[in-house]
C-alpha cells in the first residue's frame, strides 16, 4: 500500500483539483469552462494512465527490496504490484471522473458504483482464489476489473448528464490555461499525498524489521483504518466541493455557515467511529484472521490509535474549505510537518525507547502511537493556519484567475 499510495499520490491530487475547478465552474454556471475542464480532466487522465502503466513495473521490486520486504512475501507482493499497474487505468478513470460527478453535486451515484465494484471484487476474490487457486495474483485482477468496470459505469452516468456540459474531440483537447488551472490547484494535493505515502514508506520499513506478526497485524489494522478514516476523507471532498460551488456562486458567507456545521456532522461520526472501535474491535478483526495472538496484538493497537480519528475529522473539514476556497498549499505544509517532522521521528524514536530482547526492533505501539501523535498535531496546526485567513484571500481571488 505505501508504494501504491506514493505512486497514485500525485493523480489523486490531480483530480481533486479537477474537482474544485469544476465545482466553482459549475457553481457558477459557466457551461463553456465546465466543458472545458471536464475534457482536460479526461486528456490528463489518460497520459497519467500510460505514464504509471510504464514506470510503475520497473520500479515495483527495486521499491519492494528498498522497504526490506522479507523473502517470504516479495514475489507475492511484486505479482500484485505489476498487476495492479497493467490495469491501472480503472482506478484512474474511476477517481477521475467520481471527482468530476462530486464537482456537479453528484456523489451518491459515485458511491452506489464504488458499492458495486467493493462487491464486485469480492465475488472475484471468492472466484479466482478460491475456485481457480490464483493466489494473490487473483487478488491483484479481481480489483483491476472491479475498479475498470466501476469507471465504466462513472463514465456511462456522465454522459448522461451533458445537459450541463459539452463534451466532445474539442473539448477534450489540452488546453493549457485550463489545464495550468487543474494542475496549480491540484499538485499540492498530490504532494500532500505524496507525502503521507513517503511516511508510510519510511515507517513500513521500520515495521517489517518488527517480523510477520507486526507486518499481519499493521496490514489488518489498515484494513479497519480504511473503513474507520473514510467518513472522514469523505467529509472533506465534500467541504471542498460546497466551498467550491458556493466560491463559484460568490456566495462566501455560506461558506463560513458549512465549516461550523460541516465540522459538527464530522466529528459526531468520528466520536461514533472511535466508540465502536474501543469497544468491538476484536469482533471486526475477526473478520480477518482467526489468530488470537494477532487479534489481541491489532486490538491494543486500534485502541491505541483510536481517539485520533476524532482529530483527523476537524483536519479534513478544515483542510477541505481550504481546498475548495483554492487554498491547497496550506494544507500540503501542515501534512508535511505533521508526517515528516513528526511522525517519522516519534516512531523511530519510540521503536529506540521500547527496545527489548523480545522486541530487539521496539514495540509495535511505536507505529501506531506515533500515527495518533501526528493526528493530532495535525488538527492544531490546522486549527492555527485556518485561523490565520488565508484561503479567505483565496476565495475571492480563485474565480478570477
Amino acid at each position: 500500500m505505501p508504494i501504491l499510495n506514493l505512486l497514485l499520490a500525485l493523480f489523486v491530487g490531480i483530480s481533486t483539483g479537477a474537482g474544485i475547478v469544476i465545482s466553482q465552474h459549475f457553481g457558477a454556471r459557466d457551461r463553456e469552462g465546465l466543458s472545458t475542464a471536464i475534457g482536460n480532466c479526461i486528456f490528463l487522465t489518460a497520459l497519467a494512465t500510460l505514464l504509471i502503466m510504464i514506470v510503475g513495473p520497473l520500479i515495483t521490486r527495486p521499491f519492494l527490496e528498498l522497504l526490506g520486504t522479507p523473502d517470504s512475501i516479495i514475489d507475492w507482493c511484486t505479482d500484485y504490484l505489476k498487476i495492479y499497474f497493467y490495469g491501472i487505468v480503472g482506478f484512474f478513470f474511476y477517481n477521475m471522473l467520481s471527482g468530476i460527478l462530486r464537482g456537479l453535486g453528484d456523489s451518491f451515484t459515485a458511491l452506489m458504483f464504488l458499492l458495486v465494484s467493493a462487491a464486485l471484487n469480492v465475488v472475484l476474490d471468492l472466484l479466482f482464489v478460491a475456485k481457480f487457486s490464483m493466489g494473490v495474483p487473483g487478488v491483484a485482477l479481481a480489483t483491476v476489473i472491479a475498479q475498470a468496470i466501476s469507471a465504466v459505469l462513472c463514465y456511462w452516468k456522465l454522459m448522461s448528464m451533458r445537459d450541463l456540459f459539452d463534451l466532445s474531440l474539442k473539448t477534450m483537447r489540452l488546453i493549457p490555461a485550463m489545464a495550468k488551472r487543474i494542475l496549480k490547484i491540484g499538485i499540492p494535493s498530490g504532494i500532500t499525498q505524496a507525502i503521507m505515502a513517503t511516511a508510510g514508506m519510511v515507517v513500513q520499513s521500520l515495521t517489517n524489521s518488527m517480523g510477520e506478526t507486526v507486518i499481519a497485524c499493521n496490514v489488518i489494522v489498515m484494513r479497519v483504518d480504511g473503513f474507520a478514516m473514510m467518513p472522514n476523507l469523505t467529509f472533506g471532498q465534500a467541504m471542498s466541493v460546497y466551498t467550491g460551488q458556493n466560491v463559484g456562486a460568490q456566495k462566501f458567507d455560506r461558506v463560513n455557515q458549512g465549516v461550523k456545521q460541516g465540522t459538527l456532522i464530522a466529528a459526531t461520526f468520528a466520536t461514533t467511529i472511535t466508540l465502536i472501535l474501543l469497544l468491538f474491535s476484536p469482533y471486526l478483526f475477526r473478520l480477518f484472521t482467526s489468530t488470537p495472538e494477532l487479534i489481541d496484538l491489532a486490538t491494543r493497537m486500534i485502541r491505541i490509535m483510536a481517539v485520533g480519528y476524532i482529530c483527523v475529522s476537524v483536519t479534513q473539514v478544515l483542510g477541505g474549505v481550504m481546498r475548495g476556497a483554492g487554498d491547497t498549499v496550506s494544507p500540503m505544509w501542515i501534512s508535511f510537518i505533521s508526517t515528516i517532522f513528526i511522525r517519522i521521528p516519534v516512531a523511530y524514536g519510540l521503536a529506540w525507547l521500547t527496545r527489548n530482547e523480545l522486541n530487539p526492533h521496539g514495540q509495535p505501539a511505536a507505529l501506531f502511537g506515533s500515527l495518533m501523535f501526528s493526528w493530532v498535531m495535525g488538527m492544531i496546526l490546522s486549527v492555527i493556519v485556518f485561523s490565520f485567513g488565508k484561503w479567505k484571500k483565496k476565495m475571492r481571488l480563485s474565480m478570477a484567475q
